[in-house]
């Protein structure tokens, strides 16, 4: 062994401390931001069959949760309304007294300092489940890209504090903060669902959102997951249009595209940890077959380690409860 020239890199993993100083990650509460499914009516808190831990709420319970979610140190929450009813052009998204707006008014008001950001779609809004207008089967851009104008500024003005579009239309970013500036918004950030995948992961939060496509899938208009370079072209557009943060959903399968987009751009990065990111680990720990706080942490770590600066997470409560 005298003659054997060679590195000993143990010596910065001996013990508990040496490892905490030369840790080059840190995952935080202040990281995180909390999915809410607001739902209509009084005194409703359905927990959702395939994501254990999470529920549907209503306007009433609101309040309590962002006490919850405000002690535990988590800084934001991103809303998605569930309507009890649909149309098909998604007309509940953007009227005044919407749910997603209503719930926002309620949590402006009860805790001023909380970070709203309203998820700008319409597939939980249409009758038909998809993120735009239909015609001849097909989701029209342009068409859409009003009807997102006119629910992201009826969301600023019910307070919302960050925009989130998510439809994957072309040109959404530009169209909306076009809209944002006209009605005297210029203040108001727009947190870009910029590169989002046509995923599998998405199942669970089809059931909790009710938003499954009545008719084919989202292929038209979410990305292939197999592209690569697409990711990048998508991200340089939705800058170029105005976007203040990028999201990648999902972010489990994607730690790649996070690296690069993270490489690539300045602005803050968002991976969004989906509802079967969380629904295969609440599984199978469940099930006795891992440690979920050692391989939430873990996953969440490696999101941040990516590239992430924030992280939607449905195991923001959690995590930061282990953090704590």
């Amino acid at each position: 062994m005298d003659q054997i020239q060679f590195r000993r890199h143990r010596r910065l993993r001996k013990t508990a401390a040496i490892r905490s100083m030369v840790r080059e990650t840190h995952l935080r509460p202040e990281d995180f931001i909390y999915p809410l499914f607001i739902v209509e009516g009084e005194n409703k808190k359905n927990e959702i069959s395939s994501m254990p831990g999470v529920f549907q709420i209503s306007l009433d319970l609101i309040k309590n949760e962002i006490d919850e979610i405000a002690a535990l140190g988590i800084p934001a929450v991103i809303l998605f309304g569930v309507p009890d009813e649909k149309d098909d052009c998604g007309s509940g998204a953007y009227v005044d007294h919407g749910i997603v707006q209503e719930a926002t008014k309620v949590i402006k008001e009860h805790a001023p300092d909380m970070l709203v950001a309203a998820d700008t779609c319409l597939c939980e809004y249409t009758d038909h489940g998809h993120c735009g207008v239909i015609k001849d089967s097909y989701v029209q851009n342009d068409e859409s890209l009003e009807l997102l104008v006119k629910t992201a500024v009826s969301q600023a003005k019910a307070g919302a504090d960050i925009i989130a579009p998510s439809n994957m239309m072309d040109g959404f970013v530009a169209a909306i903060r076009k809209g944002l500036d006209e009605a005297g918004f210029h203040d108001i950030p727009i947190m870009s669902y910029a590169v989002k995948y046509s995923s599998a992961f998405y199942g669970p939060f089809r059931e909790a959102a009710n938003s499954t496509p009545q008719f084919g899938d989202r292929k038209t208009y979410q990305m292939d997951p197999a592209n690569r370079l697409e990711a990048l072209r998508e991200a340089a557009s939705d800058m170029e249009e105005g976007a203040d943060m990028l999201i990648v959903k999902p972010a489990l399968s994607y730690m790649d595209i996070i690296r690069e987009v993270r490489n690539e751009f300045n602005a803050p990065i968002v991976a969004y940890n989906v509802s079967g990111e969380y629904s295969l680990v609440k599984a199978a720990a469940q099930n006795g077959w891992v440690d979920e706080k050692a391989i939430v942490m873990e996953m969440l770590t490696g999101m941040k380690r990516a590239g992430a600066d924030m992280i939607i997470t449905y195991f923001a409560k959690d995590a930061a409860k282990w953090l704590g």
